[in-house]
């Protein structure tokens, strides 16, 4: 601790007088570009419901699904349940809400390959570009070719959003100094829940009164504002401080001196067997697992079961739905500002930090999901839960998510490109198990299998995490090991160069780190 503090005292590279420079921007610019991949993923969880005649699916004659009765504050009607274009299984919808994530999964890695070695910003400005470009075909391929060519679109969509998250990391790993990362990773992902509030509430109004028979005005609203956010990104950011034309040099010396050989032009090929061996990166690997899962069963199936089983209309459906991603956002802020705190001031190292956060990210929510799938028919108790539940899982981000750039900053966006990769997959699963649960079946019973599944997932890879990670910087990305003549940049404070290359800026840095660990 005392390193720390001594570190924060001395070492600290003077922050410019300036309130909102380069490097916020490009958070800002980031977290518009977050929100926006996440319309784009959660508006057919929306949409589907309106475009599915629900009352048309074959079900088990023998159960009852109609166990909630209709109440005054449910807004229910008939009405909607008719108008449905398309008749498919809950199966078959499951297929259709995973095809993104096929797409989304397979692009990972090799962004985040394609990244370290071309920069970030263009496959992320390009990536959304296309992702947006194809949200107009949606209607016109699930009307014309049904479920298949549905299926196919929303594949290409996934493809083309899946370099946001490695290329996000990988732009934070050369804007944000550390110890500004948990508040400004908690602002940058907290856009996914704001592009979920604003998505299901407004898909469910446009589902209901939109045009060209409402459900596939979604796709055209969404697949504008995503398209102007493309190209502003494409024509406004930069890759890093160096190569931006118009950056406060106070700003970009602040920001290069923070980052301790991350800024450096040359970086050392990608430590593989080190990263293989290491329980740090496993213990993140694990937590995304598992809060991929339970966050995509909730995100893709929460519209559902509040039609199917709570018996809301599509209108109260989106509003109702959203109340836990806007709990999350709110929470995940307070969260990033508070970690933030912990380490400056002292009273906590990285690793503590990130375990108390992660703990609160993911065993609040497995609580909330296994208390939420005995609540019945208590339509208000249930929202009140998973609102709860959802909120305090914004913890993450101020835990496992931003523990990428704590344990190896310069190939952050690599390892997130793998465990991102790996937690989609374990996320796509999550639609396709509940439509095969709940396939004829949609009872309080089989949704509730669905919902202890995801708790039970949460619980084990929460545990593990707090375990095996860690918040300090390993020795496989440690700078004093690069070449000297190609890691050295400008010491912090003017500290001279030692004579094997390094600063003394890193052999503090280094100090620091075994405090942490």
């Amino acid at each position: 601790m005392t390193a720390s503090k001594e570190y924060l005292a001395n070492v600290e590279p003077e922050k410019p007088n300036q309130k909102f420079g380069s490097r916020h921007y490009i958070v800002f610019m980031l977290f518009l570009g977050m929100a926006n991949a996440y319309v784009m993923r959660t508006n057919m969880s929306v949409a589907i419901v309106a475009m599915v005649n629900q009352t048309a699916i074959e079900k088990d004659p023998d159960l009852l699904d109609d166990e909630c009765p209709d109440t005054d504050y449910g807004d229910t009607s008939n009405d909607d349940e008719d108008r449905g274009e398309f008749v498919w299984s809950t199966s078959m919808q499951g297929y259709i809400l995973s095809s993104f994530f096929y797409g989304y999964v397979i692009t990972q890695i090799p962004f985040g390959l394609l990244a370290k070695r071309y920069g970030a910003m263009r496959f992320l400005g390009w990536g959304m570009l296309i992702n947006s470009v194809f949200a107009f075909v949606v209607p016109v391929a699930a009307r014309q070719g049904g479920a298949g060519w549905l299926i196919v679109v929303r594949f290409i969509q996934g493809l083309g959003e899946g370099p946001i998250v490695p290329c996000t990391h990988a732009m934070l790993a050369k804007w944000i100094p550390p110890n500004e990362r948990s508040r400004v990773g908690s602002i940058v992902y907290s856009g996914a829940q704001f592009g979920t509030v604003i998505s299901m509430p407004l898909s469910g109004l446009l589902a209901d009164h939109g045009f060209d028979g409402g459900w596939p005005s979604i796709f055209y609203v969404f697949g504008i504002i995503g398209t102007v956010w493309s190209i502003a990104f494409l024509l406004t950011c930069h890759e890093d401080p160096v190569s931006h034309p118009s950056i406060r040099e106070d700003e970009k010396k602040y920001i290069q001196q923070s980052l301790w050989g991350n800024a450096s032009v040359h970086i050392p090929p990608i430590p593989w067997m080190n990263i293989a061996k290491s329980l740090p990166f496993y213990a993140i690997l694990l937590a995304h697992l598992g809060q991929n899962y339970g966050y995509e069963t909730l995100m893709t199936e929460l519209p559902t079961y509040m039609k199917q089983v709570l018996r809301f209309s599509i209108k109260t459906n989106g509003v109702l739905s959203a109340l836990p991603y806007l709990a999350m956002w709110l929470f995940s802020i307070v969260v990033g500002w508070v970690a933030d705190w912990m380490l400056t001031s002292g009273r906590f190292n990285h690793t503590w930090t990130r375990k108390i956060s992660n703990s609160i990210g993911q065993y609040g929510p497995a609580i909330a999901l296994i208390v939420a799938s005995y609540t019945g028919c208590s339509r208000a108790l249930t929202v009140a839960i998973l609102t709860i539940g959802v909120g305090l899982n914004g913890g993450i981000y101020a835990g496992f998510k931003i523990n990428h750039l704590d344990i190896t900053p310069r190939y952050a966006g690599v390892l997130m490109a793998f465990t991102n990769c790996s937690a989609n997959l374990a996320g796509l699963l999550a639609p396709i198990a509940a439509g095969n649960i709940i396939e004829g079946k949609p009872t309080i019973a089989q949704w509730r299998i669905v919902f202890v599944i995801a708790a039970c997932v949460y619980l084990f890879t929460a545990t593990f995490y707090n375990v095996f990670a860690s918040g300090a910087r390993q020795f496989w990305d440690n700078p004093e090991n690069d070449e000297p003549q190609k890691a050295s940049i400008e010491a912090p404070n003017g500290a001279a160069n030692n004579s094997n290359g390094t600063t003394s800026s890193a052999l503090t840095h280094r100090t620091v780190n075994e405090q942490q660990s």
